[in-house]
């Protein structure tokens, strides 16, 4: 396994690149993916996606604005709560718990350097979190919707690596 301060993109000169960023580079169970948008365009095709996907949006969390309403900075840093009822109430019902973990969350974030970022919490990570064994057909469909929906908002290709795990 690769130590954290391996994984930091750096900057042809070696520095590391958003060095206040370097928790983010190792979290179990989250995948994060680059996008070739900025942060309010990367935003509004996610909810598009969530959206042509038959899923609802729950809630968004712009944690920049309630920043800047306390008086503090924050780039852009927006959290977007989504899902469909059919698909995660079987897995409440199987235990209760995973409603911690649900509906699925997506974080749109922008580094030091301005890049945007979309980051969530695998499906399989949160089942075995929750000891949902018997859940795979769920699990998997959610991990196939969360994926596309994911590439289809950072405008990735099936060719792009999820660059942080």
């Amino acid at each position: 396994m690769k130590k954290v301060s391996e994984q930091i993109p750096t900057h042809e000169n070696g520095d590391n690149v958003g060095q206040n960023n370097t928790r983010q580079a190792n979290v179990e169970g989250l995948k994060t993916l680059q996008s070739r948008f900025d942060s309010k365009e990367t935003i509004t095709r996610l909810e598009a996606e969530i959206k042509a996907h038959g899923m609802g949006v729950f809630a968004r969390i712009d944690h920049a604005a309630l920043a800047a309403e306390a008086g503090l900075m924050l780039r852009p840093t927006e959290v977007i709560l989504f899902g469909n009822p059919r698909g995660g109430t079987p897995l409440m019902q199987a235990n209760q718990t995973v409603g911690i973990d649900l509906p699925l969350k997506v974080l749109v974030w922008q580094d030091a350097l301005g890049t945007t970022w979309l980051s969530w919490n695998e499906p399989a990570w949160v089942a075995e979190r929750h000891e949902l064994g018997g859940a795979y057909r769920s699990i998997g469909a959610m991990t196939v919707a969360v994926g596309d929906i994911a590439l289809k908002a950072t405008g990735a290709t099936g060719k792009d690596e999820f660059v942080k795990r």
